[in-house]
C-alpha cells in the first residue's frame, strides 16, 4: 500500500509539474499579445493559463497532498509546491485575466500615434493600472513567503525562478500605473509643458553622470514632443544660479562654486539638485522658465538609436548605436584635438544632438522598441527626470527615473566619482565595487566597500587634448579648498579622481586604505548620509584599489548599491543579508 500510494504520488506530482510549466508558457504568451495589442490572443492564453493552475492547485488541495505534505522534513517539497500552485492562481486569476481586458489600450502600438503619445488613453487606463500594480504587490508579498523546500533542487530552483518573476512583475506594473499618473500632466495634456534637456559627457565623471555638454529646450504639447531650443554649455557661461539647496550641500560642495560655475553644478549624485541648479540659471540667462530638467548620455543615446535608427549628419557621416558613445566621448577630442578647436567640437557635438532630436520627435517605427530602449536608459541611470511641480516629482521619485539619493536607513553604498583634473580619461576608466557586511545578530555589524579602478588609456595614443600638467586641489582637515592649490606634474593620460562614498545612515568609517596603503578620507555628510571621500591619481594603465572598512546599524531592508551612470557597464557585487 505504500508502495502505492507513493507512486501514485508520484503521478500526481508529475501532473502539477506539468501543469505549472505550461501555465508559466501561456503567461509568456499573454505578455507578447498585450505588448502587440492582441485582446483576443491575450484573453485566450489567459484563460488556458488559470486552467493549468487552477488544475494543479486541485491537486495540491486534496486530500493525499494534504496529507502527505504534512509529513516532517519528507513532506517539505510538496507543501512548497502547494504553495507555488495557489500563488501561480492567483497570478492568473488576479493579473493575467484583467490585463488581458486591456491588452488593445496598454500596447505600445495604442499609446504612441505616429510621434503623439495618447495621454487620454493613458488617463483612463490608469485606475486599472493601479488595481493589477496593488494585485502584482499583494502577490509578490505572498510569494516571499513560500517556505523553502528541505531538499529536491527542482522546485527549489521553482520557487527562486516565481519570487524573481512576481519581484520582477510587481515593478513592472508599478512602473505602468506610475506612468499612467504621470506621464498626461507631464506630457501636456492640459496645456505646453517645457523641459531644459542636459546632454550629459560621460568621459568626464560627475554626480549624475557627466559634465553637462549641451542644452536643449523641449516642449510637449497634448504628447507631442518639439525641440525648440539647442544650445551648447557655453550658454550658460557666468551664469548663477538664484538658489539655495541648504547647509549641508553648501559643506560638501561649496567650494567648488556649483551655484556659479555650471562645470561643478552636478557633483552630487543627487539628481534634483543639479536639475534646479540648471533651471534657475537658464531662467538668469534665457529669461524663459521651464517646467522641469531632464538629462540623458551617449549610452541613452546610444538605445534610442537602436529602436529609431541610424542618423546621417549633412556631411554624409552616419551615426549610429554601435558608434555614438566612441564618436562623442572620444573621437571628438582626437578629430579636434586642441583647445582652439573648441568651438569646432562643441558645434559637432550640437549638430549630432540635433538629429538625433529631430529623428526622436518624428515618427516613431516601433513604439515597442522605442519604449524599452528608454525603460532600459532609466533602468541603468543614463536618464533622469526631474519636475518643478511637487505633485509630479514625489511620483516621480518612486520611478527609476528620479535618481535621488534616498533617505531611508536600509544598507547603502554608493560610490561617486567626479574627475578633478578637466581631462575626458573616464572614457577609459573600469570599475570595479564589492559591498559586503555581516550577519544581522547584534546592533551594528561591520562592513566592507572595495573599489577597484582601472585607467585602461596608454598615453602614447591619447589625443593632444588631456594635458600632462593639472591643478589639483589640496587635503587638508577641512576638505580641499581652491585657494590651497598647488600644480603637479603627472604622466600623460593620468586621472585624477575624487571618490567618494555614500554609506548606510549611521555608519561610522573604521579605515580606508588606497593600493594596501593607510590613507585620510574627508569625512562629511550628504541627504543624512555619512561621505567618505579620497582624492588620487591613476596613470594610464595602472589601478587603484580603494577599501572602507565600516561600523554600520544593522538596519532592515533592501541592501543598495546604486551605479553611477558613466561609460563602463558594471555590476557591484554584494554580499550583504537583508535583515528583518
Amino acid at each position: 500500500m505504500l508502495l502505492a500510494f507513493t507512486g501514485w504520488l508520484g503521478f500526481q506530482a508529475m501532473g502539477v509539474k506539468t501543469n505549472l510549466e505550461q501555465a508559466q508558457s501561456d503567461a509568456r504568451e499573454v505578455k507578447e499579445a498585450l505588448i502587440e495589442g492582441k485582446s483576443e490572443d491575450a484573453a485566450r492564453w489567459a484563460k488556458a493559463a488559470q486552467d493549468h493552475t487552477r488544475e494543479a492547485r486541485a491537486t495540491t488541495d486534496g486530500f493525499p497532498w494534504r496529507i502527505a505534505s504534512s509529513i516532517p522534513f519528507l513532506g517539505s517539497p510538496l507543501k512548497t509546491t502547494q504553495q507555488i500552485a495557489n500563488l501561480a492562481t492567483g497570478l492568473a486569476d488576479k493579473i493575467l485575466v484583467p490585463a488581458s481586458r486591456a491588452a488593445t489600450a496598454i500596447s505600445p502600438e495604442a499609446l504612441i500615434d505616429g510621434s503623439r503619445i495618447n495621454l487620454q488613453l493613458l488617463q483612463s487606463e490608469q485606475p486599472r493600472l493601479s488595481e493589477l500594480s496593488a494585485a502584482a504587490a499583494k502577490i509578490d508579498a505572498e510569494a516571499r513567503l513560500i517556505s523553502k523546500p528541505a531538499f529536491i533542487s527542482q522546485i527549489i530552483r521553482a520557487r527562486t525562478q516565481l519570487q524573481d518573476q512576481t519581484a520582477l512583475l510587481a515593478r513592472t506594473l508599478e512602473n505602468a500605473s506610475l506612468a499612467a499618473q504621470l506621464a498626461p500632466p507631464m506630457l501636456g495634456i492640459d496645456g505646453p509643458r517645457k523641459y531644459l534637456m542636459a546632454f550629459q559627457t560621460s568621459s568626464e565623471a560627475r554626480g549624475t553622470g557627466g559634465l553637462a555638454g549641451a542644452f536643449a529646450v523641449l516642449t510637449f504639447d497634448k504628447g507631442a514632443p518639439s525641440l525648440d531650443t539647442l544650445t551648447t554649455n557655453l550658454e550658460l557661461h557666468g551664469a548663477s544660479a538664484d538658489i539655495d539647496l541648504g547647509p549641508e550641500f553648501n559643506n560638501v560642495y561649496g567650494y567648488t562654486n556649483p551655484y556659479g560655475d555650471f562645470r561643478n553644478s552636478n557633483m552630487s549624485a543627487h539628481f534634483p539638485n543639479a536639475a534646479q541648479i540648471w533651471r534657475s540659471m537658464w531662467q538668469q540667462r534665457s529669461g524663459a522658465n521651464v517646467d522641469g530638467v531632464i538629462a540623458l548620455d551617449p549610452t541613452a543615446l546610444s538605445y534610442i538609436l537602436g529602436a529609431l535608427g541610424p542618423v546621417t549628419m549633412p556631411d554624409g557621416e552616419k551615426v549610429t548605436q554601435e558608434n555614438v558613445v566612441q564618436l562623442t566621448q572620444n573621437t571628438v577630442y582626437i578629430r579636434f584635438p586642441e583647445q582652439t578647436d573648441q568651438q569646432a567640437r562643441k558645434e559637432y557635438l550640437q549638430t549630432i544632438a540635433r538629429e538625433i532630436a529631430k529623428k526622436a520627435t518624428g515618427a516613431i517605427p516601433s513604439p515597442r522598441t522605442l519604449l524599452e530602449a528608454i525603460g532600459r536608459a532609466a533602468d541603468g541611470g543614463h536618464l533622469s527626470v526631474w519636475s518643478s511641480s511637487p505633485t509630479d516629482q514625489k511620483l516621480l521619485e518612486e520611478t527609476p527615473l528620479a535618481h535621488t539619493i534616498p533617505t531611508d536607513d536600509a544598507p547603502y553604498a554608493q560610490i561617486v566619482i567626479n574627475n578633478l583634473s578637466g581631462t575626458k580619461m573616464d572614457y577609459y576608466l573600469k570599475r570595479e565595487i564589492e559591498y559586503e557586511a555581516d550577519g544581522c545578530t547584534s546592533e551594528r555589524r561591520n562592513s566592507t566597500v572595495n573599489v577597484k579602478l582601472s585607467n585602461t588609456g596608454e598615453a602614447t595614443s591619447l589625443p593632444p587634448f588631456y594635458s600632462e600638467t593639472v591643478t589639483w586641489p589640496n587635503q587638508s582637515a577641512g576638505g580641499p579648498v581652491l585657494n590651497h592649490q598647488f600644480r603637479i606634474q603627472v604622466p600623460r593620460g593620468t586621472m585624477i579622481s575624487s571618490v567618494r562614498l555614500i554609506a548606510t545612515n549611521g555608519a561610522q568609517l573604521i579605515s580606508v586604505t588606497s593600493n594596501g596603503k593607510r590613507t585620510s578620507a574627508i569625512v562629511n555628510t550628504e541627504r543624512g548620509h555619512p561621505t567618505f571621500e579620497v582624492q588620487l591619481a591613476i596613470p594610464p594603465g595602472q589601478t587603484a584599489e580603494l577599501s572602507f572598512r565600516l561600523s554600520e546599524p544593522t538596519a532592515s531592508g533592501t541592501p543598495r548599491t546604486p551605479v553611477q551612470p558613466l561609460i563602463d557597464d558594471v555590476e557591484p557585487v554584494m554580499s550583504v543579508p537583508t535583515c528583518p
